[in-house]
C-alpha cells in the first residue's frame, strides 16, 4: 500500500506572505481570475462537446505521496539500537569478570515516581567502542558496550547521533558508519563484537551455544532530541511517517487509519517536552532535554524477559519432542526393539522430573528478577511493552508444557508402579499358592515310596569265596530229673 504524507500547510493561520510574493493559495493553485466587475456580467462560456459512451474513460494518473516540510527539516537524533543473545543456560559473573575487564551495573536511577521496591537484574558492564565517527550521511558519534546476564544473556547495545532529515530515519540500519579505520553498518558491527565476546567467555558459560543457531532479539529506540513545537503536535502532523517507521513498512505505503491509530493509539508523556510511542521492534521517543535512560533501561528488559521465556519454551518443545520419541520406544514396535532400547529409554524418562524441576527454577528466576509492580510510569510502560510482546501468552506457553512434562513423568511413573505391582502379585502367588502345593506333592510322593515293600534281590555265588559256617545245632532240653 502507498501512503500519502499530510502536506503541511506553508505558513501560519493569518500568516501573510512577504511583499513581492504571491500568496500561498496563488503560489499553489496558479495566477487566479481577475474579479468580475459589478454590475457586469462574466461571459459564459461555450457549451462542452458531448461525450462519446464508447470512448473508454479517462485514466487518472496515480499521485506520488508528498514529503512534509517536517520529514525534510533537520533534527539532532540519536539511534539505539538493542541486540540480544542467548549464548548458553547460564554465565558464571565470577568467572566472567576474570576473563574479561567488565564491571558490574550500578542500576536504574529511581526517578518519575518510580517506587524505591524496583528491582532488575544486575549484569557486567563491558565498554566494547566510544569513538568519534565521521561519514558522509551526518554521523557524528558513536558508542558501544556488552551487557552479560547470569540467565546466559548477552545485550549489546550501539548508540550513534545524527543530524538528519526526520524522513530518513528509517534507512539509519542500512548506512555504514566509519568506526576509526573500518566501514560497517551498526548491526555488523554488533554480530562482530558478540563473537568476540562469547569465544572470550566461553569457559564461564554452561552449555553455550553456537552462534550461528543462537536465539536473538532486536529492538530499536529513535530518540528525536529536537522537533522544534510539542511533542504531541509533531507526532499529530507526521502519524503517517511515524508510524510507518514504527511498523517496518515502507515510508511511502499508505496504511490504513485502524492501523495508524493503533501504532501511535498509546503515546506515553511525563512532562510537557517529552513523548514515547512503542511498538513490537520499534519506539519513537521525542525528549528535547534527553532523558530518556530509565525508558530504555525498561525497553531492554522487556525484550530481555521476551528473549528467555522464548528460549525456554523452545528447550520445553525439544525436550517434549525426546519424551514422545522415548514413550513410542517403549509402548510401540517389536518386543526385541523395546528390550534393546527400553532400559535406556527409562532412565531418559526417569529424568523427566528433575528437568521439570530445572525449568521451574528459570521461570521462577526469570519472574524475580524484575519487580515492575504497580501503576506508576515506568510500570505502565513496562505493561505496554508485555502487551505488546504478548509476555502471559509465552508464559501460558511454557507453563503448559511444564504441565505436559508433568503428565508424561505420571505416566510414566504409574505405568511402572502398576507393572512393579503385578510382578509382586505374581510372586507372591508363587510363594503363597504354588510353593505350598509343590511341597505338599513332594511328601505325598515321599510317604507313597516309604510305604512300597522292597522286593529282596539274591546275589550269585562266587565259587571261590569262603562259605559261610553252618550255624550250630542246639541240643534239646532235656527236663530235670526228680527225686
Amino acid at each position: 500500500m502507498n501512503r500519502r504524507a499530510e502536506q503541511r500547510r506553508p505558513g501560519g493561520k493569518g500568516d501573510l506572505p512577504p511583499a513581492g510574493l504571491p500568496s500561498p493559495r496563488r503560489a499553489a493553485t496558479g495566477a487566479q481570475p481577475s474579479p468580475t466587475p459589478r454590475g457586469r456580467r462574466r461571459p459564459i462560456p461555450p457549451a462542452a462537446e458531448p461525450v462519446n459512451a464508447e470512448a473508454p474513460p479517462p485514466t487518472r494518473r496515480r499521485t506520488q505521496p508528498r514529503r512534509s516540510e517536517d520529514a525534510q527539516r533537520l533534527c539532532q537524533v540519536e539511534v539505539v539500537q538493542m541486540y540480544l543473545y542467548d549464548i548458553g543456560r547460564s554465565a558464571d559473573l565470577k568467572k566472567v569478570a576474570a576473563l574479561i575487564p567488565a564491571h558490574a551495573d550500578m542500576g536504574i536511577v529511581k526517578r518519575r515516581d518510580t517506587p524505591a521496591s524496583l528491582s532488575l537484574p544486575k549484569p557486567l558492564i563491558l565498554q566494547v567502542g566510544d569513538h568519534e565517527c565521521h561519514d558522509l550521511d551526518g554521523f557524528n558519534c558513536f558508542s558501544a558496550r556488552i551487557k552479560i546476564y547470569e540467565e546466559g544473556a548477552v545485550t549489546v547495545i550501539v548508540r550513534v547521533k545524527a543530524r538528519i532529515p526526520f524522513g530518513e530515519l528509517h534507512r539509519v540500519g542500512d548506512r555504514a558508519v566509519l568506526i576509526g579505520d573500518e566501514a560497517d553498518t551498526l548491526k555488523g558491527y554488533a554480530e562482530k563484537a558478540a563473537r568476540r565476546l562469547i569465544e572470550s567467555i566461553r569457559g564461564a558459560v554452561i552449555e553455550p551455544h553456537d552462534f550461528d543457531v543462537m536465539d536473538t532479539e532486536c529492538y530499536t529506540a529513535y530518540c528525536l532530541l529536537d522537533c522544534g513545537e510539542e511533542p504531541g503536535e509533531f507526532l499529530r502532523r507526521n502519524r503517517d511517517y511515524a508510524a510507518a517507521l514504527l511498523i517496518g513498512e515502507d515510508p511511502a505505503s499508505r496504511l490504513h487509519q485502524s492501523q495508524i491509530t493503533a501504532t501511535l493509539g498509546k503515546p506515553f508523556s511525563y512532562h510537557q517536552h517529552d513523548l514515547a510511542v512503542f511498538d513490537l521492534d520499534r519506539c519513537l521517543i521525542i525528549d528535547s532535554e534527553a532523558d530518556y535512560e530509565d525508558l530504555l533501561l525498561i525497553v531492554e528488559h522487556a525484550n530481555y524477559q521476551l528473549l528467555e521465556l522464548r528460549v525456554l519454551d523452545k528447550l520445553l518443545d525439544h525436550w517434549l519432542d525426546e519424551a514422545e520419541d522415548d514413550v513410542r520406544l517403549l509402548y510401540e514396535g517389536s518386543a526385541r526393539r523395546r528390550r534393546g532400547g527400553g532400559s535406556a529409554a527409562k532412565i531418559k524418562l526417569a529424568n523427566i522430573q528433575a528437568l521439570r524441576f530445572e525449568s521451574l527454577f528459570i521461570l521462577e528466576n526469570l519472574e524475580n528478577s524484575s519487580k515492575i509492580i504497580g501503576d506508576y510510569y515506568l510500570g505502565q510502560v513496562y505493561d505496554r511493552l508485555c502487551s505488546i510482546f504478548n509476555t502471559d501468552g509465552w508464559k501460558w506457553s511454557v507453563e503448559r508444557r511444564l504441565d505436559a512434562l508433568q503428565n508424561v513423568y505420571d505416566m510414566v511413573k504409574t505405568d511402572s508402579g502398576e507393572r512393579r505391582m503385578i510382578t509382586l502379585e505374581i510372586i507372591f502367588i508363587v510363594v503363597c499358592i504354588i510353593f505350598p502345593v509343590v511341597q505338599i506333592v513332594q511328601v505325598m510322593l515321599t510317604s507313597t515310596e516309604q510305604s512300597r515293600p522292597v522286593p529282596e534281590v539274591s546275589l550269585p555265588a562266587d565259587r571261590n569265596a569262603p562259605q559261610p559256617a553252618p550255624p550250630a545245632q542246639l541240643a534239646p532240653l532235656q527236663p530235670a530229673p526228680t527225686n
